[in-house]
């Protein structure tokens, strides 16, 4: 097994226009090295991969919590969606990344650099047919944080839906729920 190249980037906490459809046009194609480093440097890298040699690739986004891990992913996916000529079609990226309200109230929660903070790993798996085009993805998630439902550091909350739940208590519904006492 080997590693690829490695993209160091620092979250603005701001929108920034580098990140537009010109921009991935413009790495489309292109060799590693011959742009500026950038996200869709590294898609464009392992999706040429994925076509030339026909092997899965993988692309780790890793860091520190606010970091701006799932945004780099984001971006990924519409590289590929936009490449793989499906970004108008099924819009991909809003799919695979649109998390059930759920979803986010049981593993997003409060921290001291994000007020809705994903506390969970994120696998993503996209396909490609054999044109190389994208024909599904599916996402799973898995808690990284257990120790947060009985503790939290100052100025952090618990799960969201902890927050949900004590706040429609006074509902109806809730009473169905079995969690009165």
């Amino acid at each position: 097994v080997s590693s690829g190249i490695v993209l160091v980037a620092i979250n603005p906490y701001e929108q920034l226009p580098i990140y537009e459809q010109d921009v991935i046009y413009a790495y489309s194609g292109q060799n590693m090295g011959d742009m500026d480093p950038h996200i869709f440097a590294v898609a464009e890298e392992a999706y040429k991969q994925m076509a030339r040699d026909e092997k899965n690739q993988s692309i780790i986004v890793s860091g520190e919590s606010g970091a701006g891990k799932t945004v780099s992913a984001k971006y990924a996916m519409r590289f590929f969606a936009t490449v793989g000529g499906s970004a108008s079609e099924t819009n991909i990226e809003a799919k695979v990344l649109a998390s059930s309200p759920i979803m986010e109230a049981i593993g997003n929660a409060k921290t001291t650099r994000n007020d809705n903070s994903s506390r969970f790993g994120k696998y993503i798996q996209i396909g490609f047919d054999k044109r190389y085009h994208i024909i599904g993805a599916n996402m799973r998630t898995y808690l990284l944080e257990k120790s947060r439902v009985v503790f939290q550091a100052e100025d952090e909350r618990n799960y969201h839906i902890f927050y949900q739940l004590c706040a429609s208590s006074s509902l109806p519904e809730f009473k169905d729920l079995g969690l009165s006492k």
